[in-house]
């Protein structure tokens, strides 16, 4: 599927990044540090960045944290880092905005929760003073609704309706819809206060992947907003990765999404960066996006008995991976290419052959030679100790030939 069959949104600029239109899918993530701990949030931000986030959201939900963003902002110009920065706000967000102007200057997007904005008369002042807030300072708004944290208001109104009806629909469907009128009239809300279409992104995210799927394939027959996917609360390790590749895959497949984060549980001392990195592969996997060089490499076998391949390939990827930030300005085109790292001489040769690089390592018991192919030819053979070391100079010096300012193009 091409990029261009997705289905046309509202684009909606966000600082510097697009976000709709004609615009790629686009990266985000969000910070887990206390913001008012402005170094390590300026660290972690930059760390996403340079992952690859291309949008970052931090909490603001205390007047400390208020007055921590414009010196996050600062820091992080002072590292030329600009990745445009979203304040995620909950219960008091008209406040913290109303109160601190440089910090509703400074974000690049608001982030609402129509199901926190406020509660029952006190809700539609409250979400009105954040829209105009939004207006004054030219900024555009998501309005993100969360199963968890649902509109009663209008849950209870479907199912006063539902009740009357002579074939009452299921809790679910009715939850469904609930979830999805809060997103739609929210924005009808918004747009009369005077937000433009140009200025609005919804996102209904739930825990559920098939409700999730059901959920955007209904907003997206129903809007032209520009949209966000992800899988909320989507759980540690496998398991949050395969349930939001899951979700988010058939939709943007369908044409759904112009902006996913991954919201994946970090492991105990793991990095934040992860979702970033899943959110990349997912994109670059199906074709939609290119973010990093890609090792192709075999899951092994009783042929490979030894770990050498597999300790080669993770080198490897690490390699692009930390590479690619100084080569994707050095290198037009870089990210497209693909590196075959194979155990044996069942698919090893075939495989190598199909990448732009690859090489053949021995199995058990084949001849302890490994073949490098660069674009199906055969170039060189490697052999004893040092294998890892000199396949790593030929990558290298592939990536100089074959993209470099004065190399030819590269089909």
């Amino acid at each position: 599927m091409s990029i261009s069959t997705r289905k046309k949104t509202q684009q909606v600029l966000i600082g510097h990044v697009a976000v709709g239109g004609d615009a790629p899918i686009v990266v985000q993530s969000m910070t887990n540090t206390d913001t008012v701990n402005v170094k390590a949030t300026v660290q972690q931000i930059i760390e996403l960045a340079t992952a690859g986030s291309e949008l970052v959201r931090i909490t603001v939900n205390s007047e400390a944290a208020a007055k921590a963003v414009v010196d996050i902002k600062n820091r992080l110009d002072q590292q030329n880092c600009s990745v445009p920065i979203i304040g995620d706000f909950h219960f008091n967000g008209h406040k913290l905005l109303d109160k601190y102007p440089d910090c509703a200057m400074a974000l690049a997007k608001y982030r609402i929760n129509p199901g926190n904005v406020g509660r029952g008369k006190s809700r539609d002042p409250q979400f009105q003073q954040m829209i105009e807030l939004a207006c004054r300072y030219d900024k555009p708004v998501r309005i993100g609704v969360n199963g968890g944290s649902l509109d009663q208001s209008v849950l209870t109104r479907l199912l006063d309706g539902n009740r009357a009806k002579s074939k009452p629909v299921s809790l679910e469907a009715v939850t469904r819809e609930a979830i999805i009128l809060s997103a739609l009239e929210s924005a009808t809300r918004a747009e009369a206060i005077g937000l433009g279409k140009d200025k609005i992104i919804l996102s209904c995210k739930i825990s559920n992947v098939q409700e999730l799927i059901q959920i955007y394939q209904d907003l997206s027959m129903r809007c032209d907003y520009a949209l966000h996917l992800g899988l909320t609360e989507a759980g540690m390790g496998s398991k949050g990765i395969v349930a939001s590749s899951a979700a988010l895959s058939v939709l943007m497949q369908q044409g759904i999404g112009d902006t996913i984060r991954i919201s994946l549980t970090p492991e105990p001392n793991g990095t934040r960066v992860k979702e970033v990195v899943v959110a990349q592969e997912i994109l670059q996997t199906m074709g939609f996006r290119a973010f990093v060089p890609m090792v192709i490499a075999c899951p092994g076998c009783g042929r490979t008995s030894s770990d050498y391949f597999q300790k080669l390939a993770l080198e490897i990827q690490n390699f692009l991976r930390e590479k690619m930030p100084e080569w994707k300005h050095k290198y037009k085109g870089v990210e497209e290419m693909e590196v075959a790292v194979m155990g044996c001489v069942v698919n090893g040769p075939g495989e190598s052959k199909n990448a732009n690089i690859g090489i053949s390592l021995p199995g058990t018991g084949e001849t302890p030679v490994a073949p490098v192919y660069e674009d199906g030819v055969k170039t060189v053979t490697l052999k004893g100790t040092n294998i890892a070391k000199e396949f790593h100079v030929l990558v290298e010096n592939y990536i100089e030939s074959h993209y470099g300012v004065d190399s030819p193009p590269h089909s």
